[in-house]
Parts: C-alpha cells; structure tokens; sequence
C-alpha cells in the first residue's frame, strides 16, 4: 500500500482530481426504490406484487409477498427466479420456498468471473427484471382504472339509445299480494271468464 503526501492547497487539489481520476465510471446504472436493512440486506421495493430482499451474508435472493398471497404473486415469483436464472445469476436448482409464508429463495454465487461485485450485479439484474415488469404493471393498472370508472360511473343508453324512465316495466308485477292474473288488493285486472271453471 503506498501512502501518498500532499502539502499545501495546489498538491492536495491535484491528489483529490488523481484519486477521482482513477476511480472507474460506472458501465450501467438504474433507478430503484430500494433500502439497507440493520442486517446488511437489500430490500427493492419497487414491484407491485413482491419485495425483492438481496442478503449477502447468505448469498442468497428472497421474493416475499407485499400483502395477500395470490396466484399473481406466485407467478410474479416464478417470473424473477426465471428471469435471473437465464441471465446466469442464480443457481436454478437452488429455487426453494423460504420460511416466511408465500415466499421464495434462490442463491446466486457470491463470485463473478468478470470481477465484477455479485451484489451489484444480481441487484442490477432485480432491477432490470423491474424493468420489464413495468407494461405489465400498467397494463394491470389500466384494466383495474377502467372496471373503476365502468361500474362508479355507468352509461345512461343501450346499443339502441336512450332508454326511458317510466313508473312501471316488465311483466311482474309490483305488488306482492297481487296473484298471477292480477287479482289482489290492486283489482286492476279482471278475473277471466272461464277462471276456476273445469
């Protein structure tokens, strides 16, 4: 390890420019909502269904659910491991159910050929499934807007336009007490002439 000395504001301007210098750019970089757990986890929160839990103690990906456990969250799951097993970050045989109700772990191995950071590169890959997920997301969402707005808000008119408003329609009658042929308290309709005759 080699110390380096720098006196005065001219040669320490130059070793901070230097030690910026060497420092690589990044090749790629993406958006996404993610937090460091106490434990060292990462935790991206950025899918609807699931949070994608990265722990690099254990090597391994977690998918848990956000909050009811369905059949799109077990396919939302299915999805991520296979996604991540086809770019090569994942062991596929390593899929499993966790210990936590409705969700699934897999590993990743924790060295890259390439000298990349595992832990980069497989949260870099969440966040590239995230990606693709997205018309997914709003395809969904778009589905769920316009069920909302067709029942909240219904049309007033048929295929044949406008209907009418009119104080009685159809063929049964209001009154409860009103029979078949329409005898009853109202006694609007008569009795046919040959009713209870054999």
């Amino acid at each position: 390890m080699t110390i380096t000395l720098a006196v005065g504001d001219e040669a320490i301007a130059a070793a901070k420019a230097e030690e910026v210098a060497k420092e690589p750019e990044p090749q790629a970089s993406l958006k996404l909502k993610a937090r460091k757990s106490s434990e060292g986890n990462i935790m991206v929160l950025d899918h609807v269904d699931i949070d994608i839990i990265v722990m690099p103690e254990k090597n391994k990906v977690l998918a848990v659910t956000k909050e009811n456990y369905t059949d799109d969250v077990y396919d939302s799951q299915n999805r991520l491991f296979q996604y991540l097993s086809r770019k090569g970050l994942i062991d596929l045989t390593s899929i499993k159910s966790g210990n936590v109700y409705g969700s699934l772990e897999a590993s990743y191995v924790p060295e890259v050929f390439n000298g990349a950071d595992a832990i980069e590169t497989i949260v870099f890959g969440v966040g590239k499934f995230i990606e693709e997920e997205k018309p997914y997301f709003a395809y969904n969402q778009k589905i769920e807007d316009d069920e909302t707005e067709r029942t909240t808000s219904p049309e007033d008119s048929t295929t044949l336009g406008d209907v009418p408003h009119a104080d009685v329609k159809g063929s049964i009658p209001v009154d409860p007490q009103g029979s078949y042929w329409g005898v009853g308290t109202t006694g609007n309709m008569a009795m046919p002439d040959n009713a209870g005759r054999s």
